[in-house]
Parts: structure tokens; sequence; C-alpha cells
């Protein structure tokens, strides 16, 4: 009984949040308090910034889960006075950085040689050169409606930056069945959910980058009749330490 209590104060609570930041979106100025206001709550929730340098890592399988958390973002979209969850979405994305601790680590778990894990290193990165990679899972109000490859979908997905750029996937690739690699890789892969991996290219035919190089976000925007929802990832341009660091040491990394 005193957990149910606590359980409905949290909702109420968090109920009268979204209630007052949706009539913020009715006063004057609001788009520019909307946004700051949304800056600080994303800064405030503690979501890393995070960099998209390349080159040599020094991580250990045991780094994996928080990098894994840092390359991660969860959203949901749900009315909040009929208590409807519409959508929930978790996405990595598969950056130079993830790769280089997920060959670590499955490299460790599956007690690869050192020749099966360079290849393993060199194939996976490569990727990266044509692809912006990112494994998805997610759940709607109703099943059919997580069907992101339908004709018709409910749901459409597009990589967004904070400098106007809009690409549609260039792939959208179901995981029919997750088994132990996705549940265990990417552990908020469940039964209830569908899953996912979405490329977007890296560049447009005219050469301009989908994510501008200048940009502070991305995100992944999932717009439809129900609503729309984004997750953000912001991004750190200072130079990645262990980047530098392990650019001494590219041959051990390997």
């Amino acid at each position: 009984m005193i957990r149910d209590r606590r359980r409905h104060g949290r909702l109420t609570s968090r109920m009268a949040f979204v209630r007052r930041l949706s009539e913020m979106r009715n006063i004057r100025c609001a788009p520019s308090i909307f946004a700051l206001f949304a800056s600080l709550l994303l800064a405030a929730c503690g979501a890393p910034a995070v960099s998209l340098a390349e080159g040599p890592r020094e991580y250990v399988a045991t780094d994996y889960e928080r990098v894994l958390d840092r390359w991660t973002r969860t959203e949901q979209l749900f009315v909040p006075t009929e208590l409807d969850d519409l959508l929930t979405v978790t996405s990595t994305f598969e950056s130079w950085d993830f790769r280089w601790a997920y060959v670590v680590r499955y490299a460790e778990d599956y007690r690869l040689t050192v020749d099966q894990r360079k290849a393993l290193f060199e194939r996976s990165l490569s990727e990266t050169e044509k692809f912006h990679s990112f494994y998805i899972a997610l759940y709607a109000e109703r099943h059919q409606w997580s069907d992101l490859t339908a004709e018709n979908a409910a749901w459409i997905i597009r990589l967004i930056d904070d400098r106007g750029n809009e690409t549609a996937p260039s792939e959208i690739e179901p995981i029919r069945k997750p088994g132990a690699i996705e549940r265990t890789y990417f552990p908020y892969t469940t039964p209830w959910r569908r899953a996912y991996r979405v490329r977007f290219p890296v560049a447009r035919a005219d050469g301009r980058h989908t994510i501008a190089p200048e940009a502070q976000w991305f995100g992944l925007r999932f717009a439809g009749a129900q609503g729309n929802e984004q997750l953000v990832w912001t991004i750190d341009h200072r130079p990645n330490r262990s980047v530098i660091e392990g650019r001494a040491n590219v041959s051990g990394s390997l």
C-alpha cells in the first residue's frame, strides 16, 4: 500500500511537470524559453557530451558498459491525461568510439585471436566511413505501429542536427529475433520491443555531411500522427584525451 502511494505521488508530480511544460508553449517568447529550459533539463539529467573524434582508444573489456551508457539515449512520448505510452525509444549511436569498446569486449568474450581481433576492428571501423549507424529498440502503443519498415509506417525516422540537416535512412534493418548478442551488448532489448539497425549516409550526393562538422548536437527524430520526439547527442569538440594518449600506442591497442 505504501509503495503504491509513493508510486502514485511520483506519477502525479511527473504529470504536473509535463503539464506545466506544455503550457509554456502558449506564452509569449515560448520557443526560446522552451528551448532554454529543455537544454537545462538535458544537462540536469546528466546526458554526457560525446566526441566524434576518431583514433585509437585504450579501452579494456570492462569499459564497455560505461561506453554503452555514454552513447545511448532514451525518450518516451506519452499522453499525460490518459497515461498512454505512445512511443518509447532507446538507441545507441555506433560511433567510432563505441565500436572500439564493443570490439574489445566482443573479442574478450569470444576469446578471439590477435588476427581475428584485428580483422574485426578493421571491418567495424571502416563502416563509419560511409554510414552513421544506430541500434534501436522501440515500443509503440500497438505492436504493429512499431514496424519502421511498414509501407505506411506509424513513425518515420530522420537524422537531424542543429544546422538544419535532415536525412532519411539509407537502410532500416529489422533484427527479427534478437539473440544472446543483442540482449547482452544492448541490454535494453526486450521481448516487448522491436529492434533495428538503422543506417544513414555520412555524406549526401553533393558531398555535404549529414552531421555538419560544426554541429553542436545531432539526433534522431521520430514523427507521426501521434506526435514526435527526439533523441539528442550533444557534441564535445574538445580534443579527446583517450585519442591523444592512444596514438602513442596504436600497435598495442590492436
